[in-house]
């Protein structure tokens, strides 16, 4: 289905200018959302045992299986505009949520792992192993669509800040924003209508923004890289104001692969990756960061 296209035309009909629509539609995403018991053709499994090519080892870190967390069948899933999935195989995710977060202030990455599977590859369910002392639950998951916008959009009535309390950035997007979308409230709801906002616990989503933590995390990464090999010099009292703008940009360049809650909630395990690796697939340069939220 073209969603922009269907967006489009139900916007064109409550009479806002094309040219508006097609700036808005620039920050109009829509994430996959998977959950059980939605009922519909299955989409993806969580649980169980994963579904490898014959002849492939169970993903290891050292010596220590990482866990599976879920599978999905990318022919089954929605097409997303702009979103390059592979149009068919399979993507299988692993990680081990306690050490992936434990490693992520030393940048260590083997504790999580995003495996492709081609279509018409040979496959088998994986013998469990006796040294796994947890397989989780299995369960089939369906698949529905929930609209996204940039967080700085600022159209959550609960979130809205008072102008004096934004940066003096968010505050020029703020105007840019009010100048270029006079319909904002408008194309929000439309967008909101057609694919509602999560409602309930998903058991992952697909697609879509990466989290703000996620992207500040890369920005200040990147920014202490750069000023490593000499390329810049940011003085202290500027530091925030560039991880500002670096996070700005860099929102437009990532993508969430999935976003998944674990181990009772308590951790959320998210891959992301560049649009570019994505549409080239090259998900091996996807990144994981695991976040504990209590």
């Amino acid at each position: 289905m073209d969603h922009l296209g269907q967006f489009r035309g139900a916007a064109l009909e409550l009479g806002i200018p094309d040219d508006e629509i097609s700036r808005f539609t620039k920050h109009l995403r829509l994430s996959i959302r998977l959950s059980g018991g939605s009922g519909g053709v299955p989409v993806g499994q969580f649980g169980g045992l994963p579904r490898l090519p014959v002849g492939m080892d169970w993903p290891f870190a050292g010596v220590s299986r990482l866990p599976f967390i879920f599978s999905v069948d990318c022919a089954a899933l929605p097409r997303v505009d702009g979103f390059g999935l592979p149009a068919d195989g399979a993507l299988l995710f692993f990680l081990d949520h306690e050490e992936d977060c434990l490693a992520s202030a030393t940048g260590e990455r083997r504790y999580a792992r995003v495996v492709y599977v081609p279509a018409g590859t040979d496959t088998e369910v994986a013998e469990e192993p006796t040294n796994y002392e947890f397989v989780g639950k299995q369960y089939d998951v369906g698949a529905t669509l929930l609209a996204q916008l940039p967080n700085w959009f600022g159209t959550d009535e609960d979130e809205e800040e008072d102008e004096d309390d934004l940066s003096p950035f968010q505050q020029q997007l703020a105007r840019d924003l009010e100048r270029d979308l006079p319909h904002l409230d408008e194309l929000c709801a439309l967008a909101y209508d057609l694919w509602p906002p999560d409602e309930g616990l998903a058991s992952a989503c697909i697609g879509g923004y990466a989290d703000d933590e996620v992207i500040t995390s890369i920005a200040e990464q990147t920014l202490a890289g750069r000023e490593k090999a000499g390329e810049i010099v940011i003085p202290v009292a500027k530091w925030y104001s560039h991880v500002e703008k670096e996070q700005h940009r860099l929102t437009s360049e990532w993508v969430s692969l999935a976003r998944f809650p674990v181990a009772d909630e308590f951790y959320y395990g998210s891959f992301v990756i560049r649009h570019d690796d994505l549409a080239a697939g090259r998900l091996d340069k996807a990144l994981s960061v695991t976040e504990f939220s209590e």
